[in-house]
């Protein structure tokens, strides 16, 4: 079976994510906070270190529902710091905090944080054709426009790379290489 050459060889829990999630179209708005946060807090690490973590960022973060992270204080942010199962580092912990007040700030006003996303793509995911992992880019122009206005509107940890990657991750770019055998599967989920 043929994958992605970014997936190691022989890591099944890799093998899994790819398998199983990354490209399908993610449309919870609960999930996409989720990721947007595991792939900020991805920043200057491998994606590997974060998903053998996974769990217990879930845990840690109470399932990574916006509501309650949008209440965290600073007893929260020691806690976290504190917790040797997740990534610490305050900037990260606090930019999800803030970003998961934003998502319930966008909520509440009636903008659905998962229509805001999915209507830069005018609701189907991009057909990414890449023959190799070498065509594949790090960012696009519309991963920084994103990027652009996330920023100002007030959120954390989403620089262009980080959406561009949050972009593949949850199917808004189906970035499996032509050879893979997700491709043809995830571009018809699209």
């Amino acid at each position: 079976m043929k994958r992605c050459a970014w997936v190691p060889e022989g890591d099944d829990l890799y093998a899994a994510y790819h398998d199983e999630e990354w490209g399908v179209p993610e449309r919870d708005a609960r999930a996409l906070y989720e990721k947007l946060i595991l792939d900020g807090f991805q920043a200057g690490l491998s994606w590997r270190t974060i998903l053998y973590k996974r769990d217990n960022f879930r845990a840690a973060f109470k399932g990574f529902e916006p509501e309650k992270v949008a209440r965290f204080g600073e007893k929260d942010v020691i806690r976290l710091l504190g917790d040797a199962g997740i990534i610490r580092h305050r900037g990260k912990i606090e930019g999800a905090i803030k970003n998961a007040q934003i998502w319930q700030d966008m909520q509440e006003s009636g903008e659905d944080f998962s229509a805001y996303l999915w209507d830069y793509v005018d609701g189907a995911p991009l057909q990414g054709k890449r023959k190799t992992i070498r065509d594949v880019p790090a960012a696009t122009p519309l991963s920084e426009a994103i990027s652009k206005d996330m920023k100002k509107r007030g959120f954390k940890f989403c620089g262009p790379t980080i959406i561009y990657a949050f972009m593949q991750a949850v199917g808004m770019v189906n970035d499996h290489t032509a050879d893979c055998h997700r491709h043809d599967v995830v571009k018809r989920m699209g």
